[in-house]
Formats: structure tokens, C-alpha cells, sequence
């Protein structure tokens, strides 16, 4: 069944524009980077916060290494080969397929999405409704290019979700500590790093 939604996947990304299959091509690997500048966006948000939220912003990109470190360990114990080359009667993958060792299962493309979407939405509540659509899309652009089963990047949305969450629970305590420790600090770059924290961004408010 899962082959045969591939096939179904496939033959759709080849029956659209040339210009939407350029478009998810580069998605596939953009969304990355764009996660990448938006943990950015939280940790600098989260300097003149309280120290939970400024744990949690660093805790999302933590997580989702975490999660990627996960799913590596899965992909060298379960040797699932790609669907571009396992699958019969399927469309052209419109990239290139991954050499041979480089395993199918769990996607790590999917994985470092749902780590990265759950992490950001713990830290910036808001931005799920931003960060969920680009893990979702990230996901099924790994199927639409042909290198991943449907059941890839599900698993892998799922266990980058459970890492982060479990990341996130065991996690938030000492990096809290931490932070508080480092905004203390009488070395200016720990300081500028951690920023001036929820006191005083309200005290610069209240004067306004």
C-alpha cells in the first residue's frame, strides 16, 4: 500500500509544472535554513524575556539535533533501502537518489521538521501556525522528489515530536538554571548572549 502511494506521489509531482517541481526541489532543502533563522528569531526574542522562555528558545535547536542524532541511529539499524531504487513502476525521482547505504527509514529531512516545528512552537507559542505547514510541507516534498516512502516521513514527524518533547521536559530545569547563572555574569559576551531578561524589558516599556 505504501508503495503504491508512492508510485501515486510520484506520478502527481510529475504531472505538475516545471516550475512547481523546481519550487518543492528547493524546498525540500530551503526549510532547513529557514528553521535555522527562525531558532535565531526565537533566541533573540527570548533575551528580553524571563529565563523559561529563554531556555526553551534554546532548547528547540537542541532538540532538534537530538532528533536528527535519532533518526541516524534508526537509518544504520533498520537499512531501508529508497523507494527511487526498491520500488517498481515508479516515476523518476526529480532528484537525484540517494547513493547506496544512505537508508530510507525514518526521513531525516522529517524528522529535523518536527523537532524544529514542536521545539519553536514550545518556545514562541505563536509560530506553530508557521512552523507546523513548513515541517508538513518539508515532509511530503521528501515523497513528491521521490526519495522517501509516505511512511518515512511520517514516523519521522512523529519521532522528531516525541524527541523534542522529551527534550524540552528533562531539559528546561538546568538550562534555566543556567541561564539565570549566565545573566549574572561579569563577562559582557555571556551577558549580551543571554540578554537583560523580562525585568528589564518591562522597566524600557513602562517608560515609554
Amino acid at each position: 500500500m505504501d508503495s503504491e502511494l508512492y508510485r501515486n506521489i510520484t506520478d502527481f509531482a510529475h504531472d505538475m509544472p516545471s516550475w512547481v517541481q523546481s519550487f518543492v526541489e528547493v524546498w525540500t532543502e530551503l526549510g532547513l535554513l529557514l528553521f535555522g533563522v527562525l531558532f535565531v528569531c526565537a533566541w533573540w526574542r527570548a533575551r528580553r524575556r524571563d529565563t523559561t522562555a529563554f531556555a526553551l528558545a534554546l532548547l528547540a535547536p537542541l532538540a532538534t539535533a537530538a532528533a536528527y542524532l535519532c533518526s541516524e541511529v534508526a537509518k544504520s539499524l533498520i537499512d531501508e533501502e529508497r523507494p527511487c531504487r526498491a520500488v517498481a513502476g515508479a516515476a523518476t525521482s526529480l532528484i537525484a537518489c540517494p547513493a547506496n547505504g544512505d537508508w530510507s527509514f525514518p526521513s531525516n529531512h522529517a524528522t529535523i521538521a518536527g523537532a524544529a516545528a514542536v521545539g519553536l512552537a514550545l518556545a514562541w507559542s505563536r509560530i506553530w501556525m508557521l512552523t507546523v505547514p513548513m515541517a508538513l510541507a518539508m515532509a511530503f516534498s521528501r515523497v513528491f522528489v521521490g526519495v522517501h516512502y509516505p511512511h518515512d516521513v511520517a514516523v519521522g514527524l512523529v519521532l522528531g515530536t516525541v524527541v523534542a518533547l522529551i527534550v524540552v521536559k528533562l531539559g528546561t530545569r538546568p538550562v534555566r538554571a543556567l541561564a539565570e547563572s549566565m545573566r549574572t555574569s561579569d563577562i559582557g559576551a555571556v551577558a549580551w548572549f543571554t540578554g537583560p531578561g523580562a525585568r528589564v524589558h518591562a522597566r524600557q516599556h513602562a517608560r515609554r
